[in-house]
């Protein structure tokens, strides 16, 4: 079975461990790990915190609060330890002798979510690559089968080959072919923008932190049927539709794409390039965000983050503030339609609920005010027609 075929988890108790370090966007409550967790099938069942000044090289949080956890999953009869922050190799297994439990990290419970709701043959294969490549830096004596094989039959001597040299031969070989692959759906899909681009298509696509309501929204304006769900990551596939806009007498292809989370694994980020790049070469980007949340600017600085990895940071952006349905009346916006400072540029800013459709007919009306736009650049300039500019 290939790890991005591997089935959902059962549930089992896990307890939450957050270390606190200083950084700004730490999550004193584990809340978005919890939600990680519940994702994954498991089912949180207590949660510490502790603050350090430095992670502690062996175990990450130090023999004393390894003993406290120790003692609470005793106590709760939790079955795995999980992480909010990313753990090396040498601390994951030192930890798991410790504790006496497996021990996982925000790194690998992303994976595994990603591994559980991947549908399409890419998405698989961008998955099995970036678990390949997680495996890959955790075979150092983490397992008992690893010792020095011996020599073969009829063979004088020699020490013969370690088991992890032949794991690591194996996993190195499955992460060649899964990269070949990948270049060719890549390849296929460069085909298909190259056709888009020489149609003169109009590309928009859907970024924004998972759990923001992307697809629903995109259910929405395109009238389909794609999953979407609340929790985190429920859909992983790029889809796209073509989005008619009467107000600009014309067609947009619009599509949704994976969601965002804070420190997403970097295997992730590569691996999913390809689908990805949807958003790099995209004309405009509707940069949704849970209006909801009361920590949307700390998520929005990490879509921007990531924006900036992938190569699409100069792609223009329109704000699109959803789930206002879900906000007290105090809280409503006093307009349909805004500017919003973005990295020291206004933007566009726009208030809906996908789920409602509050909202929608505003942001349609700047979805066609960008397509007259862009039509108008295109023609001779004696043939321009006098255009709002959207943009500040």
């Amino acid at each position: 079975m290939s790890f991005s075929e591997s089935p959902a988890r059962p549930s089992a108790p896990a307890i939450l461990v957050g270390v606190d370090l200083g950084l700004p966007h730490f999550d004193a409550e584990l809340e978005e790990l919890g939600l990680l967790a519940q994702t994954a099938g498991l089912e949180p069942v207590a949660r510490i915190v502790c603050k350090r000044k430095a992670p502690d090289a062996a175990l990450f949080i130090g023999k004393g609060k390894a003993d406290e956890i120790k003692a609470l999953a005793e106590q709760t009869g939790a079955t795995e330890v999980l992480f909010d922050q990313a753990l090396s190799p040498a601390q994951q297994r030192n930890l798991e002798r410790h504790l006496d439990r497996p021990v996982n990290d925000r790194t690998l419970l992303i994976l595994e979510i990603f591994a559980q709701r991947a549908r399409s043959h890419e998405g698989k294969l961008q998955v099995e690559l970036a678990r390949l490549q997680y495996v890959s830096t955790r075979l150092v004596r983490r397992w008992s089968h690893l010792e020095r094989q011996t020599g073969g039959a009829g063979v004088r001597g020699g020490p013969g080959e370690k088991q992890i040299e032949l794991d690591r031969r194996m996993i190195g070989d499955a992460i060649k072919r899964t990269r070949e692959r990948l270049e060719k759906v890549k390849r296929q899909r460069q085909t298909q923008r190259r056709r888009r681009e020489r149609q003169g298509s109009f590309n928009i696509s859907l970024v924004g932190y998972t759990n923001a309501g992307k697809t629903t929204l995109f259910n929405g304006l395109v009238k389909a049927r794609a999953y979407a769900a609340n929790q985190l990551f429920a859909t992983l596939d790029t889809t796209t539709r073509q989005l008619y806009l009467g107000e600009a007498g014309g067609t947009v292809s619009l599509s949704d794409t994976v969601g965002f989370i804070r420190e997403l694994p970097h295997g992730l980020i590569d691996a999913f390039q390809a689908t990805l790049q949807e958003a790099a070469d995209a004309d405009l980007l509707l940069h949704v965000v849970d209006a909801a949340n009361p920590n949307y600017p700390e998520q929005i600085a990490e879509v921007q983050r990531v924006l900036h990895e992938i190569g699409a940071s100069d792609v223009p952006q329109l704000l699109v503030f959803n789930k206002i349905d879900l906000l007290d009346p105090s809280q409503q916006p006093l307009q349909a339609s805004d500017l919003f400072e973005l990295e020291g540029v206004q933007v566009p800013r726009v208030f809906v609920s996908g789920r409602t459709s509050a909202g929608l007919p505003a942001l349609r009306q700047q979805l066609a005010q960008q397509l007259s736009q862009r039509n108008a650049q295109a023609l001779p300039l004696d043939h321009k027609p006098e255009i709002r500019e959207t943009f500040v």
